[in-house]
């Protein structure tokens, strides 16, 4: 272990990777800093999947960093993200404990494993409104021109892709001072999951947690006065279910569309795992069917060598 300062377990959604982390931070005595864009905010669980029980194993409660930080409305991002990630990883080697970033958003994985040196971006009220009138598909197809890498994965409603190409223009064209970043030295584990199983372990935790109370959840956050446009913005669960319950989509509607999209954002985040792999970022692969003592027992393998 000496090797390394950081372990990072990545893998696409419902892959089993949160369960994984903690079983491995109980073993080893780390703590775990969240790589999820959404859970970053407050009282969006359901829908962002956050499975709190997850971080208990055993009688062992670890400790995790990067999750509900945030008030729901507010517009997060990745410069926020490297803050805070170092704020984290710092607290957690001050306590002599071992850092596990564990999550499924590319861009906030790269930016931590590359260390990129980003700055913050302001917005660009002219920008916003030449695209205004722009589809999805033209402005995903425009964001793809830009040499700069961005998060493709999390770019599913247009607000998010003008936020992306507002970025991209603004790297192209300002003069700026680049925030330093630490070179970390991470063993990277992906978990690799059949695709027929993750498409099974998809649809059925949809159905698990409309059942517990996602459709409520969304109706409660719009009660507090976060405007349904905020919610779209988030995208996947909150797009669709926000459009049931103001009236766009029937219940069977939202159920089919958001399954379709949750299977394809499983797809483009395997997409971009398999990119950090092509920009030098070796992940060892662990079959997500095994045993959770032999996924953990590969992994203390791995850091033993």
């Amino acid at each position: 272990m000496k090797a390394y300062n950081l372990i990072t377990i990545l893998g696409p959604t419902a892959s089993g990777k949160t369960p994984l982390a903690t079983a491995l931070a109980a073993k080893i005595d780390a703590e775990i800093i969240s790589a999820d864009s959404r859970q970053v905010y407050r009282r969006m669980d359901l829908g962002t999947g956050k499975d709190l029980q997850d971080y208990t194993v055993g009688n062992t409660q670890i400790p995790y960093h990067l999750i509900d930080i945030c008030e729901p409305g507010y517009k997060y991002n990745v410069f926020e993200y490297q803050r805070d990630f170092l704020l984290a990883y710092e607290s957690i080697k001050a306590k002599g404990k071992f850092p596990i970033l564990c999550g499924g958003t590319g861009m906030y994985l790269e930016s931590v494993l590359r260390g990129y040196r980003l700055i913050p971006v302001p917005e660009n009220p002219k920008l916003r409104q030449s695209l205004a009138d722009k589809s999805l598909e033209e402005l995903t197809e425009m964001l793809g021109n830009y040499k700069v890498l961005h998060n493709t994965t999390d770019v599913d409603t247009v607000k998010r892709a003008i936020r992306a190409i507002e970025i991209e223009e603004y790297y192209l064209h300002a003069e700026k001072e680049e925030r330093e970043f630490p070179q970390l030295e991470s063993l990277v584990i992906g978990v690799d999951i059949d695709r027929e199983f993750r498409r099974q372990k998809i649809s059925r935790r949809l159905r698990q947690r409309l059942d517990e109370g996602m459709v409520d959840e969304v109706k409660k956050l719009l009660a507090e006065g976060i405007s349904a446009d905020d919610l779209i913005y988030y995208g996947l669960e909150y797009k669709y279910l926000t459009q049931y319950v103001t009236g766009q989509l029937t219940y069977e509607e939202m159920v089919h569309q958001l399954e379709i999209a949750i299977h394809q954002f499983a797809k483009r985040q395997m997409t971009w795992f398999r990119g950090m792999e092509r920009r030098g970022i070796k992940i060892h692969w662990i079959d997500a069917t095994l045993p959770m003592d032999e996924k953990v027992g590969a992994i203390e393998n791995l850091l033993d060598k």
